[in-house]
């Protein structure tokens, strides 16, 4: 016998749910099968998450040595109410499009972000394509409240920008959720910030740091 723990899952998907992602995935498998209708380049990828203001280091990394009589570091981890603030991150193939900072007491909504996040996305992707219009645009972001609200959905039909197809309870398909904010908290972990303007540049050097070819 041995013990171990339990597998921990975020969501138990249901029958339904399952075949959900088995229609999503056929369907973006055949959009971009070789001489498919569309490219991964006209991907651009998005989603929100919290960077604290300290990020302690996993536990793996406070292991440490003591004798029969050492008592172990103790080590306050951050709470519900720790400083932080939540950060909304736009990519595509070429690197970062987008990074923007939610105000202090104030709630991630449809419209603030139709009128502060997609308006930053429209102009960096006419900035860096001045010759084609948004129309070629696939946008692959999860059905969070703001994004599948229908001021957002107008506000990307406005724009002519296609949404991908995106299973509910499904971050591993979100580039985001597992390439990106991982490595992106990995390295700002044990870093103590005062300011919001510094996790802000710490953050925005870090993303301009990581090769061409990881994005």
């Amino acid at each position: 016998m041995k013990k171990v723990c339990v597998r921990w899952m975020p969501h138990l998907l249901t029958v339904d749910q399952k075949r959900d992602r088995v229609r999503c995935a056929t369907e973006l498998l055949n959009m971009f099968k070789p001489h498919g209708p569309k490219r991964l380049s006209g991907i651009v990828t998005d989603d929100e998450t919290w960077f604290p203001f300290f990020i302690i280091p996993p536990k793996s990394l406070n292991r440490m040595w003591v004798d029969e009589q050492g008592d172990r570091t103790v080590e306050l981890r951050p709470g519900f109410q720790c400083r932080k603030r939540m950060f909304t991150v736009f990519f595509n193939y070429s690197g970062p499009l987008v990074v923007d900072i939610l105000p202090k007491d104030t709630t991630m909504t449809a419209t603030y972000y139709v009128q502060n996040v997609l308006s930053q996305v429209k102009s960096s992707i006419n900035e860096q394509r001045p010759k084609v219009s948004t129309s070629r645009t696939l946008l692959l972001h999860n059905i969070a409240g703001p994004h599948k609200a229908r001021a957002t959905t107008q506000s990307l039909r406005e724009l002519e920008i296609q949404v991908l197809p995106h299973p509910a309870y499904s971050p591993d398909l979100a580039p985001c959720n597992f390439w990106l904010f991982p490595i992106l908290k990995d390295r700002l972990t044990g870093r103590k910030f005062d300011r919001i303007q510094n996790p802000a540049k710490a953050l925005n050097s870090e993303l301009l740091t990581l090769p061409d070819e990881d994005y």
